[in-house]
């Protein structure tokens, strides 16, 4: 019986090796496959942090250690403390990172709206990494594969109270290469110009505010609407009609000055009009979608698919906006995307960090349809690229980002860069204070 195995197994090569091994080289196929890693035999070891700044902006990066040597790289969404990634380790020490989905179940009941979830999906972001070393392929991947090999961004620009002058900063953008635009449109260019905003006695109109918008009592008049009207009219003079301008930053206004200020809008067919109220508002987000003949977005601050499922199903928006720093990573905002997408609502991307989360979402938005755009704040920032290596510089070239297809996110960390503009001491000291939580995690009896 062994003999005929043997002799089996021999012709079987041998028909191979005529036919469809033909012509290749069977030693070079190891090299497809990570020898450093035995994906079933991974464990967890550790779960640290290097915490970097860049004002105003604080980026705690994450990195888990595993049994192999080989170890993934994530991200705290900036304003997050790290201590929200941090008492998350007991949770996964001696744990198999290629788990990916298993893991992310443990541990999101401990994230939450906004920067509470902003530890859950980091560790995420850093599981995706581990898992596409472990087995040598890039994250998109294994989310199913690529839509596209280029991820299309807009940038942040510095806000001026001239419109002739921000204009010309926004057309800068487009001779940059970005070929979508996004400007700030807030109240407080009107601040100091009497007759444009009614506002209880003390109220300030500044965005820092903490009183939700349908409880400020400050409305637009007519004159302020005119006035905004004739702002952006300035900036689409200078930047064109035949390119997405969308707009954001208005302020704590109530519902119906949102409604008024989004008809004055149609006008200049701006791209969207984002977070006017807070997201949680569903109905009253469908009432001003339904007034007002512009795309209307938010998410940025909510956490998991089912809320964005709600104002989805509600047609409450016609664009979602997860941050996936914030959303629940990489697997959660590819789902989010694709629920959307069954819904006919676009899915554009906020980000803004390091480069080590900018690839979480390149890799996301690469394997999800419905994909429009996605943020960066820190184009203009000379060292940002530097903190990586092994993608392509600059980092954002001509408004888009290359999908990297090396393995996990495809990048690595430039140690000497990263260190010169830590926040505090340390780059990724072990963790053992952390290692042991004791609290019973169930969420039911």
């Amino acid at each position: 019986m062994q003999n005929a195995r043997r002799s089996f197994l021999k012709g079987a090569a041998g028909a191979l090796g005529a036919g469809l091994w033909a012509g290749v080289d069977l030693e070079a196929y190891p090299q497809n496959t990570n020898t450093n890693s035995k994906p079933s035999a991974l464990k967890i070891t550790d779960l640290r942090i290097a915490t970097i700044t860049r004002a105003p902006m604080t980026c705690p990066l994450i990195r888990i250690d595993t049994n192999q040597g080989i170890y993934g790289l994530g991200e705290v969404r900036d304003g997050a403390s790290k201590n929200y990634a941090l008492m998350l380790k007991s949770r996964l020490l001696n744990e198999n990172p290629c788990n990916v989905d298993k893991l992310f179940r443990k541990i999101k009941q401990f994230g939450g709206p906004a920067r509470q979830g902003g530890g859950v999906c980091g560790v995420e972001m850093a599981l995706w990494d581990l898992a596409g070393k472990a087995y040598n392929v890039p994250v998109y991947q294994m989310l199913g594969g690529r839509f596209r090999d280029r991820i299309r961004c807009y940038a942040d620009t510095t806000e001026s109270h001239d419109p002739v002058e921000y204009g010309r900063r926004l057309k800068a953008r487009r001779d940059q290469g970005f070929t979508w635009l996004k400007m700030d449109l807030g109240i407080d260019l009107m601040e100091n110009d009497p007759g444009c905003i009614t506002r209880p006695g003390g109220e300030s109109v500044g965005q820092g505010g903490r009183t939700q918008h349908m409880f400020t009592g400050i409305e637009l008049t007519p004159k302020g609407l005119a006035r905004m009207g004739e702002y952006v009219a300035a900036v689409r003079e200078q930047v064109g009609y035949d390119i997405p301008l969308s707009a954001d930053h208005f302020g704590h206004i109530g519902l119906n000055s949102c409604i008024r200020l989004g008809k004055e809008m149609e006008k200049y067919n701006l791209a969207w009009l984002e977070d006017m109220i807070p997201w949680q508002y569903t109905d009253l987000l469908k009432k001003i979608s339904d007034a007002v003949d512009i795309p209307i977005l938010t998410g940025e601050d909510i956490y998991l698919k089912e809320p964005f499922m709600e104002l989805c199903r509600a047609h409450a928006v016609d664009i979602i906006h997860p941050d996936l720093a914030t959303s629940g990573g990489i697997l959660e905002t590819k789902k989010i995307g694709d629920g959307a997408q069954e819904y006919g609502v676009a899915m554009a991307m906020h980000f803004a960090g390091s480069p080590i989360s900018c690839m979480a979402n390149v890799h996301c938005a690469a394997a999800t349809e419905n994909f429009l755009v996605m943020e960066n704040h820190s184009v203009d920032v000379p060292w940002w690229n530097d903190l990586v290596d092994g993608v392509e510089k600059p980092i954002v070239n001509k408004g888009f980002i290359t999908v990297p297809d090396k393995p996990g996110l495809g990048i690595t960390l430039n140690e000497e860069v990263v260190k010169q503009h830590l926040l505090e001491p340390g780059y990724f000291e072990p963790t053992p204070q952390w290692n042991v939580d004791r609290t019973n995690d169930r969420l039911w009896s």
